[in-house]
This record gives C-alpha cells, sequence and structure tokens, in this order.
C-alpha cells in the first residue's frame, strides 16, 4: 500500500516500549522478509545476536539443527534479541514514512455501513473520540479481541499471551466528535 503512494493511519493503544521479558527469534526467512520490506535496519541497535540454527535437548542428548544458508549472503542468518526493542524499532521506522501517521489511541468500535466496515471511532490519548474512515481497516488486536467478536464468532487459539494491539487504517477523512461517549 505504501508503495502505492496510499496513506496508513496506525492508531496503536500504547506507545510506550513494552515492559515485559520476551525474547524473539527471527529465522532466516523472517530476515528475509524484512529485507523485501525494506525494514532490515530494525534489527540494528538493539543487542540482537546472530542465529545461525538451534540445539535440541531431550533425555540427556542433543541435536544441532543448523540453518540451511549456503545459498545466502554472510548477512543473511537468524536473530534473537528483546522484542519491546524490535517493536520500538519498527515503530520508529513506521513514523518516519511520509505517508503514515502513526499515533495513540484505544479503539472503542468499528464503523458499519450495510455490514461493510468503513472505519473506526477511537479515543486519542487526549481523551478526545476521534473517527478514522478508511478503504481498508485491519484489525490486529490479538486473541482477546472485543472487536472481531462483533464482526463474527471465530474460535480463537492463544499461542502467547500479552499480543500488542494495532490498527492499519488507509484513512480517507477523520472527523473530531466531542461529547460522545463509547
Amino acid at each position: 500500500m505504501l508503495q502505492d503512494g496510499r496513506r496508513v493511519r496506525v492508531i496503536e493503544r500504547d506507545l510506550n516500549a513494552p515492559n515485559r521479558m520476551a525474547g524473539e527469534s527471527l529465522l532466516p526467512g523472517g530476515y528475509l522478509k524484512l529485507i523485501e520490506l525494506g525494514l532490515e535496519d530494525c534489527v540494528d541497535e538493539i543487542d540482537a545476536q546472530q542465529l545461525l540454527g538451534y540445539t535440541l535437548y531431550k533425555d540427556g542428548k542433543e541435536a544441532h539443527v543448523s540453518f540451511p544458508l549456503e545459498k545466502f549472503q554472510s548477512h543473511v542468518v537468524g536473530r534473537t534479541f528483546h522484542n519491546g526493542r524490535f517493536v520500538q524499532r519498527l515503530r520508529k521506522k513506521v513514523a518516519s514514512l511520509h505517508n503514515v501517521s502513526l499515533e495513540q489511541g484505544t479503539i472503542t468500535s468499528l464503523i458499519e455501513e450495510n455490514g461493510i466496515v468503513k472505519g473506526v471511532q477511537y479515543k486519542s490519548e487526549s481523551g478526545q473520540v476521534l473517527t478514522a474512515y478508511a478503504s481498508l481497516t485491519i484489525v490486529c488486536d490479538g486473541c482477546f479481541s472485543n472487536l472481531r467478536r462483533s464482526l463474527c464468532s471465530p474460535k480463537t487459539l492463544m499461542l502467547l499471551p500479552g499480543t500488542e494491539t494495532l490498527w492499519l487504517l488507509h484513512p480517507l477523512n477523520t472527523n473530531s466528535k466531542s461529547n460522545q461517549t463509547s
């Protein structure tokens, strides 16, 4: 979308650095995807360590598993790092793009017309109720999503607790709506 010159709005519940002990492993294929997206520098300056494979332990035995990296350049390896540092680098990169707006806010409801999501209503960091309309609304608020339940009744599988909330919108218009409650 960005390469097409479209405007993107990201509304995230909390822009503070995640403060939990969580490590992250990025496999070589994930690093290649970062390169493809122009985000490879997001693993720089976060104390990322190169990951060339894994060692598996069971019943006093161990097995070494190396990534098949022979056909790639030497910088294409896995990485391990602190999740919060990586998230902050991604946010910094997103905020630096000219056609992206990154702001902190809490989505209170989806705006629907004839069963089609047209945008969101949200509270800004200052508490102001705002509306953002978009031709495409992507909801990424984790397994405890209240908004997903308003659209369908999915069966969700929680793999990891504490997922971040990330909203990506292609804004067409933003109107302030004061004195409204959610």
